[in-house]
């Protein structure tokens, strides 16, 4: 019986540390660290940090007429989330970001 409550309480302890869900990021996007990327703006929304992406000398040969060109800030919360939510591609990575083309529907 000495011998259980050790092991109950380490149950216990261990129940209760959880790495909470990842939290959407707050505030504006961090900005691309070179000129390869022309963000448009949010994606999904007016302020996701997931941004439309434009035309540059970079990202023309990404682009397709049946496809958004989106870029995320790499390891973020809203890359994470676009690629669970969406049929994101991963396509480059550049400045800071992950560009994925996404078919349109």
């Amino acid at each position: 019986m000495k011998h259980l409550i050790p092991l109950a309480a380490a149950a216990a302890i261990a129940a209760c540390t959880h790495t909470p869900p990842t939290a959407p990021e707050t505030g504006a996007a961090p900005a691309p660290t070179n000129d390869d990327l022309y963000l448009v703006g949010g994606y999904r929304s007016e302020d996701d940090w997931c941004q439309l992406t434009g035309e540059t000398a970079f990202t023309v040969n990404f682009l397709d007429h049946t496809a958004d060109l989106v870029s995320c800030p790499t390891g973020s919360a809203a890359a994470q989330s676009l690629v669970e939510t969406s049929d994101a591609q991963q396509v480059a990575e550049t400045g800071g970001y992950t560009v994925y083309t996404i078919p349109r529907g």
